[in-house]
């Protein structure tokens, strides 16, 4: 692969950081306390194209490539890491599936107003509050068929967008008697009887995406809102996951890299000992490090890009580039808090908010954990 940007991509790039300087990083410090969503900025990505990342433009989006895709959620990410969590999850884990796995009738019927953020954004409804990993044994929701209807009956936990979404695809038992083909994928309008959205989690970040625990009372659907074929279910939501864990990726380096700059702007202007900061050496090293990791995790996250791009298989790449740029992030963040010190601590600098944004990113699809399991049995053929 050449990791040299197109022209087209520079120009993304260039247009995108533009919209989020503007739109989207001053208000990150003022949504983050109040734990508001950017309705604002969100309501004019669509016209960018930021809503329809993975939806055709002859479905109304975008149709950008993958690399493209990434480089949009690390420009989020820079500016606002809660924003840009509801956006990578809107593109990801709800246009993803139904572009993925929809009849062409479905991707006609929802994917252009997902595009456009008409009536809000797209969520995915996995995790369930008895089971986070473990998606084939812990989901109890449950979906029966009805007289031409799905019933779903069950609870969610950690949704991501729900309360600002205008559909949730949901993971469904659709076979009691359980195993691999006992899960489906069923898209449920947000307005639909039965769905009762839960108060907004209190987080220790990201507090500018919204996340929600649901319960769905009977909720009723036309047979027609499964996504492909009944018992499908696991194996399209693990390669959502797969895609999703290159937008988590990509905004884990956009964290870093918008504290790097906090750290490095610092470091230029304070003074100690007589001579400013940039001139000891224990902070040249931490700089020098950041650098080092931050370039190291972007060329992770594009090269598995590129792979998606080339329709090759990426589940161990895409683990090794979410494990590595989310831990990473952790650590360039937690270095720009001790070269600004006292005051990296303080909520009145933004390194303390983008810390607590980047300690999502080793827990949310997929904890550091199971990336390390997904590269090590794919390394060693293990099953």
């Amino acid at each position: 692969m050449n990791f040299e940007l197109s022209d087209e991509q520079q120009m993304w790039r260039s247009a995108v950081h533009e919209f989020c300087a503007a739109e989207v990083k001053p208000l990150a410090a003022e949504l983050d306390a109040r734990s508001e969503f950017n309705a604002g900025a969100v309501h004019k990505m669509a016209s960018l194209g930021l809503l329809g990342l993975n939806v055709p433009e002859e479905l109304g989006g975008a149709g950008v490539d993958p690399i493209s895709a990434a480089i949009a959620i690390e420009e989020l990410g820079w500016a606002c890491g809660g924003t840009a969590l509801s956006v990578s999850a809107h593109n990801g884990l709800a246009c993803g599936p139904i572009a993925l796995f929809g009849s062409e009738d479905q991707r006609r019927r929802w994917l252009p107003g997902l595009a456009r953020g008409e009536g809000g954004l797209g969520a995915l409804a996995l995790t369930e509050p008895g089971g986070g990993s473990d998606l084939l044994g812990g989901v109890q929701t449950r979906a029966e068929q009805v007289d031409g209807e799905w019933v779903i009956r069950g609870n969610k936990a950690w949704i991501t967008n729900a309360s600002v979404a205008s559909l949730i695809v949901v993971l469904c038992r659709t076979d009691a008697a359980g195993g691999s083909r006992s899960l489906s994928l069923i898209v449920v309008p947000a307005g639909a009887e039965g769905l009762h959205i839960h108060p907004a989690e209190k987080k220790m970040g990201v507090r500018a995406s919204p996340t929600h625990g649901l319960t769905l009372d009977g909720v009723r659907v036309p047979d027609h809102h499964l996504l492909g074929t009944a018992g499908d279910g696991i194996y399209q939501a693990l390669q959502v996951l797969d895609g999703g864990r290159i937008g988590i990726g990509a905004l884990a380096v956009g964290l870093a890299q918008s504290a790097f700059e906090e750290a490095v702007r610092y470091a230029k202007q304070r003074e100690a000992f007589g001579i400013p900061l940039s001139r000891h050496q224990a902070i040249q090293a931490m700089i020098a490090d950041a650098a080092t990791e931050i370039e190291s995790a972007r060329l992770l996250v594009y090269w598995v890009a590129w792979l998606k791009s080339q329709g090759i298989p990426f589940t161990r790449e895409a683990a090794i580039a979410k494990l590595f740029a989310t831990e990473m992030a952790e650590r360039v963040c937690r270095n720009a808090i001790q070269i600004l010190g006292a005051y990296g601590y303080s909520s009145d600098y933004p390194v303390e908010r983008i810390y607590r944004d980047a300690r999502l990113m080793t827990i949310g699809e997929g904890t550091s954990e199971i990336q390390r399991l997904v590269i090590a049995r794919r390394t060693l053929g293990i099953e």
